[in-house]
């Protein structure tokens, strides 16, 4: 399938998280440690924001992430305090640029990693639950930018995990009638610039891997040494698919069907469930 960062925090270059770190997103992309490819490079994107700017900045492309000039070229000049990158696995739709992770919608930025089992028989009945002024904006075919049009007509903006949980609720209702046991695997990042929701789930109870990075004071005592460290605030928090490194302490699992919120002050950490529709 596919592997994600989003990472919130003091700013910094795209370079210092992308590549940098031992085994960065970049590195993941051709040899991944934990997904179910161990090559990634169906395409790629990242998406990031700008202080004086609330929409988000997105690129993306079809090419394999670790060979790819411009995002060299990106990474060395941009800096950002949220950003979300992604490298594709196709779990069978088409490899184009629309199809490419994160997706943006006005100020949201989401990206996913999973797939909807039997989504051709559901695709239909996904696509009408659609709020009709949203249904222009889906440019692609993967089953990830639906899921995200479906969250936004369920309330996104005003409740994001309850958005979440109600359009998963609905893929799993569709796909129960249809004849799927497991419809759904999950993880999702979410953000509208200024708080970061992730989300790990499956109907199976059998989710992707998804880590977050302990505080940063707890980092700093356990290894006061890394140069890193020394120019962040407390603040700041990655969310992986796969740990960026193998020091002790930094990388702790999301719990199975749990979602977390990264925002300014306390983080949180919560139960996730399907919400029926």
């Amino acid at each position: 399938m596919c592997r994600w960062l989003a990472y919130s925090g003091t700013p910094v270059l795209l370079d210092d998280v992308l590549y940098r770190p031992q085994h960065s997103l970049i590195d993941q992309s051709l040899h991944a440690r934990m997904g179910v490819d161990t090559t990634n490079g169906d395409g790629f994107g990242v998406g990031w924001y700008a202080w004086h700017l609330r929409s988000p900045a997105v690129i993306r492309d079809t090419g394999p992430a670790w060979s790819d000039r411009n995002l060299r070229e990106i990474a060395d000049h941009v800096r950002s305090p949220l950003f979300f990158a992604h490298v594709r696995a196709s779990t069978g739709t088409a490899v184009q640029q629309t199809n490419c992770h994160p997706f943006r919608h006005e100020h949201w930025m989401w990206m996913h990693n999973g797939a909807i089992a039997g989504f051709a028989e559901i695709r239909r009945e996904l696509m009408l639950a659609v709020d009709p002024a949203l249904f222009p904006s889906i440019e692609g075919t993967t089953d990830s930018e639906v899921m995200f049009h479906v969250a936004l007509t369920f309330g996104l903006d005003g409740d994001p995990p309850g958005a979440v949980a109600r359009m998963a609720g609905l893929v799993e209702r569709l796909g129960h009638e249809h004849g799927v046991a497991e419809p759904l695997q999950m993880t999702i990042a979410v953000t509208d610039g200024e708080r970061l929701w992730f989300f790990r789930y499956s109907s199976g109870g059998d989710s992707r891997s998804l880590y977050f990075s302990s505080r940063v004071e707890d980092i700093r005592a356990l290894h006061p040494d890394l140069a890193f460290l020394k120019h962040i605030s407390d603040e700041t928090r990655l969310v992986v698919s796969e740990p960026l490194g193998d020091l002790p302490g930094v990388w702790n699992a999301v719990p199975e069907s749990s979602y977390g919120v990264v925002q300014p002050g306390r983080d949180l950490l919560r139960h996730f469930e399907p919400e029926p529709v």
